[in-house]
């Protein structure tokens, strides 16, 4: 894959002529236009995104069949079928450059890939679904003759024991090494007997949903390296920028201008922080008048969260002052720190515009001792958070439920639930962003407010 600037791509008809579900299993030979890298990237990122947050929430599989369907409907599909299909391949390939570069980020790819495969999978008809099995070139045969007679009966209590209304022997069954279908074997969903497998052609779907698992996680080790010792150096003034930036893009709205529900001013903001602020801004807003204090980090993310959220530049320096004044005076602020407020705001410097941070900023921020920025779901102890939980009024359930999702590192989900619990109202698009939150509380509450009288 040649990434070029605007030339027009071409593609080979091996990529024309791939199933409707492209295996990813080499590399495509094509140009791809350099804006078409980044853009196709961040729209299967938007489809990876939504079933992380569809599996974190605990859909049953038919659930998250309608999920992916809709997700690849809104984000992935074209009118050109072959350039469908194009897409499809390209994206899969940026984001397993993006993805390669730490364990961390490899894992999620991984699981969010092969979920995406499995229900893309579920949704093809079964012709569809053997050309696939074809196509990964599966050595398995379908049991047949007095071998498959011989096992009816134990097929049966296999069938019945899944609680199925009408209970039945499929037709086709394949006969595989036992640890080749590990979900099958940890749910008792299938006979086995002598180290294999009786897999119901229903079943097929775990079949290749752990080859497509196992050539993914090789193919990603291999990508890896070729990041490392080649494209990195190679591309650092192109595309390595690019390919750095896409694992923590925000790919929602960037709140850098106030809107009718983000307007505040000073005498409002003590008890909008009680009422609308989430847990990570709450926190610095609480330290900040406790301290009189905040380090760069929490300046940064509280001051550009409070810009975004309506508070003007003269508001912003008033606020700032009155807090800070209070321990290293008013000379030293005008002197040290009302710059950065207004460089915030596009007054000083380079006059750029800056926008608040989005959750996945400051999940991954790394504060250190003495700070007091990052996610609250992530960076505090369990008793800490624990604490802040029940000041925010969420009842033991809630709690646990959101604890819940902090010990499997879904920190987006956990604000999500914490959001739902306080208001009493369901976040389907889940928290993406502090000024999100803010104001879809305010949204809740302005709507509770009566109307003044006329």
């Amino acid at each position: 894959m040649e990434v070029i600037r605007s030339q027009k791509r071409t593609a080979s008809n091996d990529v024309v002529s791939n199933p409707k579900i492209p295996l990813y299993l080499t590399a495509p030979q094509m140009e791809v236009r350099l804006e078409e890298f980044e853009l196709f990237a961040i729209d299967r990122l938007r489809v990876l995104k939504g079933v992380s947050d569809g599996l974190a929430r605990g859909k049953n599989p038919k659930e998250m069949d309608e999920v992916v369907n809709t997700l690849w409907k809104e984000n992935m599909r074209h009118s050109d079928a072959s350039e469908m299909v194009n897409k499809d391949i390209i994206s899969h390939f940026v984001l397993r450059l993006v993805y390669c570069r730490s364990d961390e980020l490899k894992k999620w790819f991984l699981s969010m890939e092969t979920a995406l495969f499995r229900h893309r999978f579920r949704l093809q008809n079964l012709e569809a679904q053997r050309a696939i099995v074809g196509e990964f070139g599966l050595p398995y045969k379908a049991v047949t003759g007095a071998e498959l007679e011989s096992l009816k009966e134990r097929l049966g209590q296999v069938v019945r024991s899944l609680g199925q209304i009408s209970p039945s022997v499929e037709a086709v069954y394949y006969k595989v090494p036992f640890e080749e279908v590990p979900d099958l074997v940890a749910g008792r969903r299938v006979l086995i007997q002598k180290g294999y497998a009786f897999v119901a052609g229903s079943q097929l779907v775990s079949l290749v949903v752990t080859q497509f698992r196992s050539h993914i996680s090789k193919a990603l080790i291999l990508t890896n390296r070729k990041w490392t010792t080649t494209i990195r150096e190679r591309e650092k003034d192109r595309l390595t920028p690019i390919v750095e930036a896409l694992s923590t893009t925000y790919l929602g709205p960037d709140y850098s201008q106030s809107s009718e529900y983000a307007d505040i001013s000073l005498k409002d903001i003590d008890q909008v922080s009680k009422s609308s602020f989430p847990l990570c801004m709450r926190h610095l807003f609480e330290k900040l008048r406790e301290d009189h204090h905040l380090k760069h980090g929490g300046r940064m993310q509280l001051g550009l969260f409070l810009k975004g959220v309506g508070l003007k530049l003269d508001d912003a320096l008033a606020f700032w002052r009155a807090e800070f004044s209070k321990k290293v005076g008013s000379e030293r602020f005008d002197k040290e720190y009302a710059y950065g407020i207004r460089h915030n705001y596009g007054k000083e410097g380079k006059r750029t515009d800056y926008t608040p941070y989005a959750c996945q900023k400051i999940i991954s921020s790394a504060p250190g001792a003495g700070d007091h920025h990052g996610c609250p779901y992530r960076h505090f102890s369990e008793d800490n958070l624990r604490a802040a939980l029940g000041r925010m009024g969420l009842s033991s359930r809630g709690m646990e439920d959101v604890m819940d999702k902090v010990r499997n590192k879904h920190y987006q989900l956990a604000c999500t639930l914490t959001f739902e619990a306080v208001y009493g109202t369901s976040c389907d698009a889940g928290i993406n962003h502090p000024n999100q939150y803010f104001e879809e509380s305010q949204k809740i509450l302005k709507s509770k407010t009566p109307a003044a009288p006329v």
